[in-house]
């Protein structure tokens, strides 16, 4: 197989997980009974609480989550991959995991990923945001071979670590992905052209399921679920904000052919820097 459609389900997810359950659940329906083969759901899928404390009470340890269990159950019926883009998993040390899932039509968890790169940011509007302080970063990157693509998982503020999605690339990836609960702010500057230099960079293709729209906490999200083929055009986007089902046709030897236009990864060299003082020695 060289082509598949694949689906985002675009969420406003809230403070009650089972709620978010419920809708999340409904679209993956959606989208595997028009034919997708893989789903994505976005960053923080279960729930969204701006307090530390209410998140981790909302939360659930890993082996009782009830989005693992509802949605390995719409895997195995629908015979489809559906990638998590995460959960906020609760760990024994009373911290979190932002921790994305891959499930195989067997029903399985093949594959996890726990976000590398914290969201700790003071915002020009005002918002302050230290992701650290909840959650414990993940150190481990994978691809996963899906049979009908190579898939590599990241989270969100991932986006902005190019070393991030090259080392997959290299791995194998054919597909990169950034399930995302982007700021409105922050979306609307640079949403479109980091998922767009990820796809040029790489000659991959990039899905991103994203969070849209004012959440129950107060928090604004921007939406506009993406996917962009490898030569960075936007073959699919949910253009607003609110939840709904994306789907898009993934054909594999679109990334061949970019590899091929321009061979960005076979080129690649290694190098060192060098820092010069004013005067021209070298420093360090």
């Amino acid at each position: 197989m060289t082509s598949f459609v694949a689906a985002c389900i675009q969420m406003r997810t809230g403070c009650n997980p089972l709620d978010n359950l419920e809708i999340c659940e409904g679209f993956v329906r959606d989208a595997a009974a028009q034919g997708a083969a893989y789903v994505q759901t976005p960053e923080m899928t279960n729930v969204l609480e701006r307090s530390r404390k209410a998140q981790t009470a909302a939360s659930s340890f890993e082996g009782d989550d009830p989005f693992l269990t509802r949605l390995s159950a719409v895997a195995r019926e629908f015979n489809i991959w559906i990638h998590i883009g995460s959960l906020a998993i609760r760990l024994k040390d009373d911290k979190l995991a932002n921790r994305g899932f891959m499930l195989s039509p067997q029903g399985e968890v093949v594959a996890h990923y726990d976000k590398i790169h914290m969201f700790d940011v003071d915002l020009p509007n005002g918002e302050s945001w230290r992701e650290s302080e909840s959650y414990t970063a993940g150190a481990v990157s994978p691809v996963v071979d899906l049979g009908i693509a190579k898939v590599g998982m990241a989270i969100c503020y991932d986006i902005r670590q190019p070393a991030l999605f090259r080392a997959q690339s290299n791995a194998g990836a054919q597909v990169l992905t950034g399930p995302a609960a982007f700021t409105k702010q922050t979306g609307e500057a640079h949403w479109h052209v980091l998922q767009r230099a990820r796809a040029i960079e790489n000659g991959a293709f990039v899905i991103t399921a994203a969070q849209g729209g004012t959440h129950e906490d107060g928090r604004k999200t921007y939406g506009h679920s993406l996917m962009v083929d490898p030569w960075g055009r936007v073959i699919a986007e949910l253009d607003y904000d609110e939840p709904g089902v994306l789907l898009g046709e993934i054909d594999l030897s679109k990334v061949d052919e970019a590899r091929q236009r321009i061979p960005a990864i076979a080129n690649a060299r290694e190098f060192s820097i060098t820092s010069i003082s004013p005067n021209g020695e070298i420093v360090g």
